[in-house]
């Protein structure tokens, strides 16, 4: 059963900053974040137009994302997540 985690948590706000920073649209970028037994699940929407920048050449600015995530993990014990929502409702 997942719960909302508060808002303030130091993995969403991260992922909420570095997308915001690329976003040419950042006022449209959703970060969303719950909490279940396989870790922390950050969720991300972003404009149409912001996709190719998010997910970068290859995925790779999403691997880093990623990566990242999972290094701040290890170092607070828990598990993250990253899920990118595409504007159609696919995930990425």
């Amino acid at each position: 059963m997942a719960s909302p985690d508060p808002p303030e948590s130091p993995a969403r706000n991260f992922v909420e900053y570095v997308v915001k920073s690329v976003a040419t649209n950042p006022e449209t970028v959703e970060v969303t974040q719950t909490v279940d037994d396989l870790g922390v699940l950050i969720t991300l929407k972003v404009n149409k137009e912001d996709m190719g920048k998010i997910i970068g050449k290859n995925g790779q600015t999403a691997k880093a994302l990623r990566v990242l995530l999972r290094m701040m993990g290890a170092k607070n014990n828990a598990r993250y997540n990253l899920k990118i929502i595409e504007p159609d409702g696919r995930e990425v």
